[in-house]
């Protein structure tokens, strides 16, 4: 047995992992492409080894399914403990992620959004009777008092709010180095982490702050015809730089607490993130290059070693299986052990349309008619060490590098008609706690 660590940290970019993680050992993986170009489908292809469409979670469900146990639910059945921390709401325990998890911790942020259906919706109450000034507070202690709620529990639940909203600017990092640090692992352990800090709304602490700004640019905004003014640009993107940096420095401290605790720390990045590039802000559309070339470092191997074949991070799963001495032979041709060399083999990338929210994105922005643009299935190949290729939305298949392979499109539709497809699992209820920070995180 063995101790293997898996840190995400969430919606980091290649570039930006080259700039401010230079100071983190282990081996480097300079062409490793994430599967999809967001947090759900790219977790579901770590938990699994499996391509998104492969899993039945994407992005017309994020309620976590597989085939067959994931990671965890193994490692458990071979004797390891299983520990998990997630400051992202979308890998909470609400949409099933928790499976074969012993304890599933989260951020304040995560625990807030499941919080139970008893306590008050402080913030919810707020945003709808914003209009009303200061005296919407004393209306919303009102009703928590007077309602049906669980008072002191909503009480304490309130305060918290206030307190994290207004003094507290971190989005669990600093939350997870406690809970790295307070936590008894055993000899024989696998932890899981999700680390939002690169993620928006890009606001870290103050003192990290070099520029600010009002709102950054969401789903809508992306599907404009008008660019953005520049300045405010500029301006988005340092931002994201100085989250980054912030996310680069409390990483330092975790690392360091985890490989004092751990045999292997794996450190990627489930997408990347589109500043501007083709006219794209965040995560939601397309397989730009921007989203899908993620960061990978392992620590544990042989460390310093920079490493050039492409690589996915559904070889992530046969990795760590193997770390543990686990054979795996259930899905044949999926994923290969990063410990030794592997050979350069084209690597899929998919996007199966617009989540389940974006609909009504576009309908308030008053782009309703559009939905039908954005919401297709697309793909995309990595195939070489400066060759990626993908599937745009006007029909074309932009392509930049050299390919080695005679004719690159023709091998991404190999890799896409050799995908079993599993049905999309059922829509499950959304509280209103998850679909308030579903919306913070413009997901909503």
């Amino acid at each position: 047995m063995t101790s293997v660590a898996l840190i995400v940290l969430d919606t980091l970019r290649k570039d930006a992992f080259d700039k401010h993680f230079q100071w983190l050992p282990g081996t480097n993986f300079e062409n490793a492409y994430a599967p999809s170009h967001y947090t759900v489908p790219s977790h579901a292809s770590l938990f699994t080894g499996l391509y998104p469409s492969e899993t039945g979670t994407n992005a017309n469900s994020h309620q976590f399914t597989a085939p067959s146990p994931p990671l965890a639910r193994r490692l458990q059945g071979e004797g390891l403990e299983t520990h998990a921390f997630s400051a992202n709401v979308q890998i909470s325990r609400q949409f099933g992620w928790d499976w074969g998890f012993d304890s599933y911790s989260g951020s304040w942020n995560s625990k807030h959004a499941n919080a139970t259906d008893n306590i008050f919706e402080w913030n919810a109450f707020i945003r709808e009777h914003r209009d009303e000034g200061p005296k919407r507070y004393l209306k919303a202690l009102w009703s928590c008092l007077s309602g049906d709620c669980d008072t002191i529990p909503s009480l304490k639940h309130g305060l918290e709010i206030k307190y994290r909203t207004h003094t507290v600017s971190d989005s669990g990092a600093q939350e997870g180095l406690s809970y790295v640090r307070g936590t008894d692992f055993a000899d024989d352990v696998f932890l899981f982490m999700n680390l939002m800090e690169a993620h928006g709304p890009y606001r870290p602490p103050e003192e990290y702050r070099t520029v600010e700004f009002d709102e950054m640019p969401g789903f809508a905004e992306s599907v404009q015809e008008e660019p953005i003014d520049e300045t405010y640009a500029e301006t988005i993107r340092q931002a994201y730089d100085d989250s980054v940096r912030y996310l680069s420095e409390k990483y330092e401290a975790i690392f360091s607490e985890l490989r004092d605790e751990f045999d292997y720390v794996i450190t990627l990045a489930d997408h990347g993130e589109n500043l501007g590039e083709n006219g794209i802000w965040g995560h939601g559309l397309g397989l730009y290059q921007e989203l899908t070339h993620v960061p990978l470092s392992i620590w544990g191997m042989d460390d310093g070693e920079t490493r050039e074949e492409i690589v996915s991070l559904i070889d992530v799963h046969r990795t760590i299986l193997g770390m543990v001495g686990v054979e795996d032979d259930r899905y044949e041709g999926r994923g290969r052990d990063l410990r030794s060399p592997v050979d350069h083999e084209p690597q899929l990338t998919e996007y199966l349309g617009l989540n389940m929210w974006r609909e009504q994105k576009l309908e308030a922005a008053g782009k309703a008619d559009e939905f039908s643009t954005y919401d297709r299935e697309l793909y995309g190949i990595a195939a070489a060490e400066n060759y990626y290729g993908y599937e745009d939305f006007d029909g074309s298949f932009v392509e930049s590098g050299t390919a080695l392979l005679e004719a690159p499109r023709n091998r991404m539709d190999e890799l896409v008609d050799d995908l079993e497809y599993l049905e999309d699992a059922d829509d499950i209820d959304v509280s209103d706690p998850v679909m308030e920070r579903l919306e913070d995180l413009g997901y909503a």
